[in-house]
């Protein structure tokens, strides 16, 4: 059989641009080269998009605090509606060569909002992780809890304002409806970008200032003292659940850099240790909250697990980290499936998605 040819689109404009970068390296370098050939377009901080070269596309690769795209001379463009050639290069027109699924490993705002989605829909193209709606739904926490809520499903009490409202902000409501200490958050970003924790007045205000820089949308949560459980979960209409891992921040709450820059900001067990009992209650729930904001594809569900052994769910991640030390491929490594074929399986999701999509009627007539 010819091999698939497989678009990693990566980089883009959000502020999680480098974990991009990281995941989309890790991709590549473990992706199997006997079933596919790359393709690498990748989006500068300027949105715009060009084709790489898998053996220059970054500087600094082995640097997580220095990582860069590296410039490209070939500038990509999308042709929306075209059932094939729907990339082409920008300077001559001529059509690239035809994909036949896309991995779209753009973490944050425009990569995994919805909006890339979207795009890749209109282009009629396959493309690894959930829908338009489930992306935009899971990268709002606002909604995203409200919709868990109505299903029954266990998250931290929270307010959200808008950025029009922020002078309403009043810290005695939100001491009194939630406690303290508070996290502050932009509804619409990940890897704790914009995330700050508040025991006072002002340290509540100064973070609020901050997650607005972010987002025009925040959320304020109670802090939930417990342990800090993931879990993994692959699939389309029949998911399955990764054995949990935990997380052991070793500086305050799980910051971007513990996450994504310093090899020693939390340590890792996998598998959590948990009772029996304790594994299927959060697998279940992992996959609950999964089908309920109506993913396919790919999520990571995180978790709190208070003292008195309740779960509280903390967020739906569509388009988790694929970096060296990211808990997605690592979940997956301790439950029996390796690198290459975890993202051997996305990929074949993909195309059984797009596969099944294309059997809907468009039209009455």
């Amino acid at each position: 059989m010819s091999k698939k040819k497989v678009g990693i689109i990566f980089g883009g404009k959000s502020a999680e641009h480098e974990v991009s970068l990281q995941s989309a390296k890790n991709i590549i370098d473990a992706i199997d080269r006997t079933k596919y050939d790359v393709v690498l377009l990748g989006i500068d901080k300027q949105g715009r998009w060009q084709l790489n070269e898998a053996s220059s596309f970054l500087l600094h690769a082995e640097n997580p605090a220095l990582i860069q795209l590296n410039q490209s001379s070939y500038g990509v463009a999308m042709v929306p509606g075209r059932s094939s050639e729907q990339f082409v290069a920008t300077q001559s027109g001529d059509p690239l060569d035809q994909l036949d699924v896309i991995f779209p490993i753009v973490h944050g705002t425009l990569g995994e909002d919805g909006s890339l989605q979207g795009l890749l829909r209109m282009a009629n193209l396959p493309y690894v992780g959930p829908n338009v709606l489930s992306s935009a739904i899971c990268m709002d926490k606002d909604i995203a809890k409200r919709l868990l809520q109505a299903a029954d499903l266990p998250v931290a009490r929270g307010l959200s304002f808008t950025k029009a409202r922020q002078d309403a902000i009043d810290f005695t409501t939100v001491k009194e409806t939630l406690g303290l200490p508070v996290f502050i958050k932009p509804a619409n970003q990940g890897s704790s970008v914009g995330v700050s924790k508040a025991t006072c007045e002002e340290s509540f205000f100064k973070a609020v200032e901050d997650a607005f820089q972010y987002d025009t949308k925040i959320v304020v949560e109670e802090e939930i003292i417990g342990r800090e459980i993931e879990v993994a979960v692959l699939g389309n209409e029949h998911p399955e659940a990764s054995l949990p891992g935990e997380i052991l921040p070793q500086s305050g709450f799980y910051s971007y850099e513990s996450k994504y820059i310093d090899d020693e900001g939390a340590r890792l067990e996998l598998p959590a240790s948990l009772a029996e009992k304790e594994v299927k209650d959060i697998q279940k729930l992992a996959l609950d909250a999964f089908q309920t904001l109506q993913c396919e594809g790919l999520a990571r569900v995180d978790f709190f697990l208070k003292p008195d052994g309740q779960w509280v769910i903390n967020e739906v991640n569509t388009l988790p980290g694929f970096t060296q030390i990211s808990m997605y491929p690592k979940l997956w490594e301790i439950s029996g499936l390796s690198y290459t074929a975890l993202i051997d399986q996305l990929l074949e999701l993909a195309i059984e998605r797009y596969e099944r999509e294309t059997q809907l009627k468009s039209s009455i007539y």
